[in-house]
C-alpha cells in the first residue's frame, strides 16, 4: 500500500478531532475533514479520497461506527478504531484493527497510522 497521507477523522468531540488533526499535521499527514455521526461518515467514504480513516468507536447520540467500518472494509480503505473503551467494546468483526487507545498522544497516533502500512 502506498503512504497513508491524507486521513479522514471521524470523531464526535470537536476539540478532540482538532488534536488529531494537529498530531496529523505533526506528522507530515493531512487531515482531509472530520465528520461526527455515521451518516457524515458514510457520505465521506462513498465520496473517497482518503487514505485511511481514524474512526471513532462511539459517536454522537450513542451511534456505534459498525455500519462505517463495514463500508471501509468492503472499500478496501484502511482504518483504526479510536476508543477510551475495553478490547470487548469491538465488533468481533473488527477486533483485528488497529487500536487507538483514548487518551490520544502523538507517538499512538503515530504508531496506529504505521499499523496500517
Amino acid at each position: 500500500m502506498a503512504n497513508v497521507e491524507k486521513i479522514l477523522i471521524v470523531e464526535d468531540e470537536p476539540l478532540i478531532a482538532m488534536m488529531i488533526e494537529d498530531f496529523l499535521d505533526i506528522l507530515g499527514k493531512r487531515a482531509i475533514g472530520s465528520v461526527d455521526s455515521v451518516a457524515d461518515a458514510l457520505d465521506a467514504v462513498e465520496a473517497g479520497g482518503m487514505d485511511a480513516v481514524i474512526l471513532d468507536v462511539n459517536l454522537r447520540g450513542g451511534e456505534k461506527c459498525w455500519p462505517v467500518a463495514s463500508a471501509l472494509a468492503e472499500k478496501n480503505i484502511p482504518f483504526v478504531l479510536a476508543t477510551g473503551g475495553a478490547g470487548d467494546m469491538i465488533d468481533p468483526e473488527f477486533r483485528d484493527r488497529p487500536i487507538l487507545p483514548k487518551p490520544f498522544t502523538l507517538e499512538a497516533v503515530e504508531e496506529a497510522l504505521d499499523a496500517l502500512l
